[in-house]
């Protein structure tokens, strides 16, 4: 009788684990730089991803869901390189996808359109009027940047549509990009003139707001970063910003979310791949 009861006991232990198991969420992060979060301590062995091993949004979001993440998120990515081999030898992103995949997050566009060197392009170090305004080189003649956006539309619904394919079970989750400088600029905390930052930040809502429409075709869930970091945007002091400016203030990327960033971003998606969920572990 002992040892009847002792494998029933044993059984029951095997059927928990099993369950718990079955219960955690199998996660896989892709994406760009906005969320591998490049030089964000401590950064994956595989350096040539500038990818965050503990501290960017994907991470943060799985320690909260208590999820088994994947994470192939690659600084530098453009959507093609989700099905091609990034720097010629990074393997393709949608080979992290299984049908048993059951959450994903894709934050991807900001390199197909050239966003982080259109910023560059829009530095001037000295007031109006000396100096060239962006806007006015960027958009005489037609918006190229908006142009930009409007040819990687279609690009990234076909990116969205495979991701489908691969995963078909999966919830996905798409990010947009956040509110990096506030209406009006910050001259010269960032040294960008204001039709220039309002510019910037427009195309970045752009972006987002073009990628949000592609999820929504499809049924997937659009996750808002721009809302979550106002107040929060490279004009802020230092210890409130979630996003670096041109000289970062810690230990992450120009241009790029910090630490700080990244959990209120981890924390986001973490709510929007299961409502109600805490915001912390």
């Amino acid at each position: 009788m002992r040892i009847v009861a002792g494998l029933a006991v044993v059984a029951m232990l095997v059927a928990g684990t099993s369950t718990a198991q079955a219960d955690t969420l199998d996660y896989v992060a892709l994406g760009d730089s906005a969320a591998a979060g490049p030089l964000i301590p401590n950064q994956d062995p595989a350096l040539w991803c500038l990818r965050s091993s503990n501290n960017n949004y994907p991470r943060i979001a799985a320690k909260i869901l208590g999820a088994k993440l994947t994470d192939v998120t690659c600084s530098g990515a453009k959507t093609d390189d989700f099905a091609g081999r990034q720097f010629g030898f990074v393997a393709p992103q949608y080979d992290a996808l299984k049908p048993t995949t059951d959450l994903v997050s894709i934050t991807i566009g900001g390199n197909d359109v050239g966003l982080v060197q259109t910023a560059l392009g829009c530095i001037n170090l000295l007031p109006e009027p000396v100096g060239l305004s962006c806007k006015a080189r960027l958009t005489a003649g037609g918006d190229q940047v908006a142009a930009a956006i409007g040819k990687w539309a279609s690009e990234f619904g076909a990116a969205l549509d495979e991701v489908k394919r691969r995963a078909p079970h999966a919830k996905i989750l798409v990010t947009g990009y956040g509110t990096y400088i506030r209406p009006g600029g910050c001259y010269p905390v960032q040294p960008i003139w204001a039709r220039d930052a309002d510019y910037l930040q427009g195309s970045v809502d752009l972006l987002s707001a073009t990628a949000k429409a592609e999820a929504e075709k499809r049924g997937a869930t659009y996750v808002d970063l721009a809302a979550v970091s106002v107040g929060h945007d490279t004009c802020a002091k230092p210890a409130d910003r979630y996003l670096e400016g041109l000289i970062p203030t810690t230990i992450a990327a120009p241009l790029h979310p910090n630490a700080a960033g990244m959990a209120a971003f981890g924390a986001t998606v973490a709510r929007a791949a299961r409502p109600g969920q805490p915001s912390a572990a």
